[in-house]
């Protein structure tokens, strides 16, 4: 019988707990948490009792974890963005190989410091670029890279984010804030910048546009209260309506994030004195709700990644035209296919994709990938600090060109960070 791979859990939210702890219970015998830090009492606790981690082994904050020393070979962190930089420099000084959820960190030095100190310490440090681990996006891959398409001269890539998860996540939660987590090109969309990346290779330039139009003081309805629980004369027109979107039948995301108790009567006090029961129009909220890059790639192609908050479906479109053929593809967290149209032939193939569990698969993909790359003594995995970074290089450039306008030539910026 296999020994598992102990590891510690950094976090214990949607993302440690939800997506990518779930592979201890599915595999025991890979994988085994004996430790946990948590600021939230609660999430700690649940955690704990999900994983079987002792009560001596809870911790309040990475810090305290981290003073205790090595106590596993991995660790799963999945704090905060600002948080990343130092508890994954501290995990990695310690010893740990470490999964870090993505994006790396906050500002592209502190990424490339991040890059430098694993090699340094001849770590593995993972980056939760999930999307490579689907079943979709490999087939995509596959198909892109066989030359089935001739010369790949251009793409459009779209990040269409519903409506409802553009309001909970980038108008009234954690990501509404620029200074305070990443701009909304990196913390949304560092995903697809990676999948152009791995598809297309370097970009030798980019410009970008974008703004925060709508979820603004000035667009909010007349009389429309700070809180949508304080009597809105417009909540039957509304679709940013906080009670339509948590008080419903559904206790998943998002309406699991509002509060752990997820009984309506929780949920209700949770929007009466919470975050997400704001007014969208009355939030402090200043990250893009829409945002268009224009790429050429060094090997010649032209391509846009349009990203919005308006849509009314959560999911990626894509389009790969080539000298020899189309490819079109369309994914959600429930489905996915890929049409190839063959300029020739005038055929049409299509293929629909496996989808499993996060991200269609994704979440327990990477997992996987992790504790298989310690546990079989392979440390090399598909999306490490080195091969994550030009994504979020690209994604801080994007924004560059966005606030100061202009084209960003990536050698010179690549060398500048």
């Amino acid at each position: 019988m296999s020994v598992p791979l102990e590891a510690v859990a950094i976090g214990a939210g949607g993302r440690g707990y939800g997506a990518y702890a779930p592979y201890a219970q599915e595999h025991p015998d890979e994988l085994r948490f004996v430790a946990v830090a948590e600021p939230d009492e609660a999430r700690r606790r649940r955690f704990a009792e999900r994983y079987g981690v002792p009560t001596s082994a809870c911790f309040a904050s990475w810090q305290e974890l981290a003073a205790r020393g090595q106590l596993a070979p991995a660790a799963f962190n999945c704090t905060m963005d600002s948080m990343h930089l130092p508890s994954t420099l501290a995990l990695l000084s310690l010893g740990y190989h470490v999964l870090l959820e993505k994006p790396m960190a906050t500002s592209p030095n502190d990424c490339r410091a991040l890059v430098q100190a694993a090699e340094r310490a001849q770590r593995v440090l993972q980056i939760c670029h999930v999307l490579r681990f689907t079943s979709m996006f490999s087939t995509l891959h596959e198909v892109l890279a066989s030359g089935r398409l001739g010369q790949i001269l251009t793409v459009e890539h779209r990040e269409n984010v519903v409506y409802w998860h553009m309001a909970h996540s980038f108008v009234r939660g954690l990501w509404r804030r620029s200074a305070e987590s990443n701009p909304m090109i990196l913390a949304k969309c560092c995903h697809d910048l990676d999948l152009l990346y791995w598809n297309m290779g370097p970009v030798r330039r980019l410009s970008s546009f974008g703004s925060l139009q709508h979820f603004r003081p000035e667009n909010a309805p007349a009389g429309a209260p700070a809180r949508c629980t304080d009597g809105c004369p417009v909540a039957e027109q509304c679709p940013f309506y906080a009670p339509r979107i948590y008080l419903t039948e559904s206790t998943d995301w998002p309406a699991a994030a509002i509060s752990l108790d997820t009984s309506l009567a929780a949920r209700r006090h949770a929007l009466e004195t919470g975050p997400y029961g704001r007014c969208v129009y009355h939030c402090d909220n200043d990250v893009v709700d829409h945002q268009v890059v224009s790429f050429e790639f060094e090997s010649g192609a032209s391509g846009a990644l349009f990203m919005h908050g308006h849509s009314y479906e959560e999911g990626r479109t894509m389009r790969y035209d080539g000298t020899r053929a189309s490819l079109r593809g369309k994914f959600t967290y429930g489905t996915g296919v890929i049409e190839i149209h063959d300029h020739l032939t005038g055929t049409v193939e299509r293929i629909v994709p496996a989808m499993g569990r996060g991200h269609g698969g994704g979440d327990e993909g990477l997992a996987a990938a992790f504790v298989h790359a310690l546990s079989r003594g392979t440390p090399e995995v598909l999306t490490s600090a080195r091969n994550s970074l030009e994504s979020h290089l690209m994604a801080f450039a994007a924004e560059s060109a966005r606030t100061e306008g202009g084209v960003v030539e990536m050698e010179p910026y690549r060398s500048a960070v």
